[in-house]
C-alpha cells in the first residue's frame, strides 16, 4: 500500500511539473513570456482546482455512501455557474472583467443551491437518497434557469457565456492563482479536516454518534465548505465536469476506500489528473485550444455509464 501511495505521488508530481514544458513556442523570444506567464500559472491554477474538485468529490461520496454523488449531483456546480451566468448576461462586460464581482453572484448561486440540500441534510429526517434526490432536482432547475438566460441574452452576452460554460484553465499571469489559493485550498483544508469523521461514519451513523460525531453538523459542513470551493473554481475557470467523479474512483480501485487515504490521495491524483487532461488539451489541436471541460466530459461520461451499469 504504501509503496503505490509514494508511486502515486511521485508520478503525480513529476506530471506536473513538466506540463509547462509540453508543447510548441511562437518564438525564441517569446519563450521565457510563455512559460512563466502562461503556462506556469495554467498548471498552478490546475493543480488548486484538481485538488480542490477531487477532495470535495471523494468526500460527497464518502458522505452519501454512493460513488456517483459530486459536487455536480448535489447541484452545487449547476448553482454556482447559474449564479456565475446571470453576472456575465446581467451585466456589462466591463463590470463581469472583474473577477471577484463573478465570484461574488458563483457563491451567491452555489449557496442558494446548497444551503437547502444542507438543511435538508441536517434535518435528520432525509434518508441519503433523498438528500441526493433533492440535489438532482436543485440541478435540473438551476440547468433549466440557466439555458433561459441563455436564450434571453443578446449575441455578445451568449457567446461570452458559453465560452466561459465549456470550462478553461487559459489565463495569463498569477491572478488565479492568488485568488484560488484562499477559497478552493481553504475549503479542501476544511473538508480534509473532517477525515476521522467520515471514517468513523463508515460503520453507520449510529456508531459514529457514539464515537462523538455530530453526523448532521459534519454533513452541513462538509456541503458549505465544498459548495464554497466549488464556487471559486467555477468562478474562476467555469465549469469542468466529471473530475470529482473519476478522481475519486480511480484512487479507490488502485489504494481502497479508507477516508485517510481516499481524501488526500483525491487530491494529488486531482490535480495531476486535472493538470494532464489540461496539457492533452493543448496539444490535440495544434493552433486552437480544446477547452479542458470537453476533455474532462469526454472522458468521464463513459465512466459514469460504466459505473451505473456495475452499480445495478
Amino acid at each position: 500500500m504504501s509503496a503505490r501511495i509514494v508511486a502515486l505521488i511521485l508520478g503525480s508530481v513529476a506530471l506536473i511539473a513538466i506540463s509547462p514544458w509540453l508543447g510548441p513556442t511562437p518564438s525564441p523570444e517569446a519563450h521565457r513570456f510563455v512559460i512563466e506567464q502562461l503556462r506556469i500559472p495554467r498548471v498552478l491554477v490546475g493543480v488548486e482546482v484538481g485538488a480542490c474538485l477531487g477532495v470535495v468529490g471523494a468526500a460527497f461520496q464518502s458522505l452519501f455512501g454512493n460513488p456517483l454523488a459530486t459536487p455536480s449531483t448535489t447541484g452545487t456546480t449547476a448553482g454556482a455557474a447559474l449564479g456565475a451566468l446571470v453576472a456575465l448576461v446581467l451585466l456589462p462586460a466591463s463590470l463581469t472583467a472583474a473577477t471577484p464581482a463573478l465570484a461574488l453572484f458563483a457563491f451567491v448561486g452555489a449557496l442558494a443551491v446548497a444551503l437547502p440540500v444542507a438543511a435538508l441534510a441536517a434535518s435528520g429526517r432525509a434518508r441519503v437518497e433523498d438528500v441526493l434526490l433533492a440535489g438532482v432536482a436543485a440541478t435540473l432547475a438551476a440547468s433549466a434557469l440557466t439555458t433561459g438566460l441563455q436564450v434571453q441574452a443578446d449575441l455578445a452576452a451568449t457567446y461570452r457565456a458559453v465560452r466561459w460554460s465549456l470550462g478553461s484553465l487559459s489565463q495569463v499571469g498569477y491572478d488565479g492563482v492568488s485568488l484560488l489559493l484562499p477559497l478552493a485550498g481553504g475549503a479542501s483544508a476544511i473538508v480534509l479536516g473532517r477525515t476521522r469523521a467520515l471514517q468513523a461514519m463508515l460503520a453507520g451513523e449510529a456508531r459514529a454518534f457514539s464515537q462523538g460525531v455530530d453526523v448532521r453538523w459534519v454533513r452541513m459542513e462538509i456541503l458549505i465548505a465544498g459548495a464554497l470551493g466549488v464556487a471559486a473554481v467555477v468562478a474562476w475557470c467555469g465549469p469542468i465536469a466529471f473530475v470529482g467523479l473519476v478522481v475519486p474512483h480511480l484512487v479507490r480501485r488502485s489504494l481502497g476506500a479508507s477516508r485517510r487515504v481516499l481524501l488526500p490521495m483525491s487530491g494529488v491524483v486531482g490535480a495531476a489528473y486535472l493538470v494532464g487532461c489540461d496539457t492533452a488539451a493543448r496539444l490535440l489541436w495544434p493552433g486552437r485550444e480544446l477547452p479542458v471541460g470537453v476533455l474532462t466530459a469526454a472522458l468521464g461520461a463513459p465512466l459514469l455509464i460504466v459505473l451505473v451499469l456495475r452499480r445495478r
